[in-house]
């Protein structure tokens, strides 16, 4: 009867264990997402705008996520928020965030990790298009950015970008920037074109903005001064980038950018990042927090798959005849 009795009673003690949490099932098995088995995982999204980069990289994390094995509406819920283009909603969203307590945060661009980060110290945030970390003070270094941040970088190949404008037009003496000196990320992209543009005999003229709808004005400034136009990852520039391809492609000034959607929306040709694949890359690093490694030990990444794209139509528009080796070279031909 003892024995029967010590029996039952070690039953009820492992019942009790397991719905306490402590006991035999109250982990999942190793390699599963984070948080299956515990309710959902809230990951909030804190994005500059919405035009096509942002966006690719928004879509390319979630996707990477969702590859990853996190199933939308079991395992993971987005909550996505664009500040509009506007500084001080980056705030607002980082502190609702906060206020929440998502398990984690995706800032896209500069701003948004900078708001996020001088509002959070206790959610991890993972950063991508954000062009040089150290100089937006979101990191102590690329290696180990400390803190609770780490993600991934879009610094552009600027030098072959600029050299880019030289290959397909030799006899070019000039070479219009466009940018919001607002924004860290273009600052430092300028400032290197600067020395880019000194080396392949390239006088730089700048124009800049402060709100997308300076955009129109600024290209309008600059068609009649210069040879080619180039635009940087400057949130405010890509946001408006049609009106500068209507504005300078009918001037028969060329349009080089620094990234897909540039290219996709009417300007000649650019080397750059696939910010869809950059988002992805970013969900990899999301999952390696989420499955317990510390943010501030994973060493914010660079682009692994940086790409010449070359628009043919564009060439066409600008009666320009696109060098055979460039055409032998490019990744991608959109027509």
């Amino acid at each position: 009867m003892a024995k029967r009795f010590m029996g039952l009673l070690a039953v009820v003690l492992v019942l009790v264990l397991m719905l306490a949490g402590c006991g035999p099932g109250a982990q999942g098995e190793q390699g599963e997402p984070a948080g299956e088995g515990e309710g959902i995982l809230q990951i909030g999204i804190s994005q500059i705008d919405e035009h096509p980069a942002l966006d690719a990289a928004s879509q390319g994390f979630m996707d990477g996520l969702i590859e990853l094995g996190y199933e939308e509406g079991k395992d993971v819920e987005f909550i996505f928020k664009s500040a509009q283009g506007d500084i001080d909603s980056c705030r607002t969203i980082a502190e609702m965030f906060k206020e929440n307590q998502v398990d984690l945060i995706l800032a896209v661009a500069t701003p948004n990790a900078q708001a996020a980060a001088n509002v959070i110290s206790d959610i991890p945030i993972v950063i991508t298009a954000v062009t040089d970390p150290v100089v937006a003070g979101l990191a102590q270094s690329l290696e180990r950015p400390g803190g609770n941040i780490s993600g991934t970088t879009d610094m552009n190949p600027v030098e072959e970008q600029v050299a880019l404008v030289k290959r397909f037009l030799p006899e070019a003496k000039t070479l219009g920037i466009m940018y919001n000196a607002g924004e860290d990320n273009s600052v430092v992209q300028v400032e290197i074109a600067r020395e880019a543009a000194s080396k392949v005999g390239l006088e730089l003229v700048e124009a800049t903005v402060t709100n997308k709808s300076e955009v129109n004005q600024a290209a309008l400034s600059l068609v009649d001064r210069v040879d080619a136009i180039y635009v940087p990852t400057d949130n405010t520039v890509a946001a408006a980038i049609s009106a500068v391809v209507k504005v300078a492609n009918p001037a028969g000034v060329p349009v080089f950018g620094s990234e897909r959607a540039h290219v996709e929306q009417g300007g000649l040709a650019t080397f750059g990042v696939d910010y869809y694949l950059l988002g992805r890359q970013t969900a990899q690093v999301a999952h390696e927090i989420l499955q317990g490694k510390n943010p501030g030990e994973i060493p914010i990444e660079g682009s692994r798959d940086l790409k010449l794209i070359i628009n043919k139509k564009a060439a066409e528009e600008l009666n320009l005849t696109i060098p055979e080796e460039l055409l032998a070279q490019a990744d991608e031909l959109l027509e």
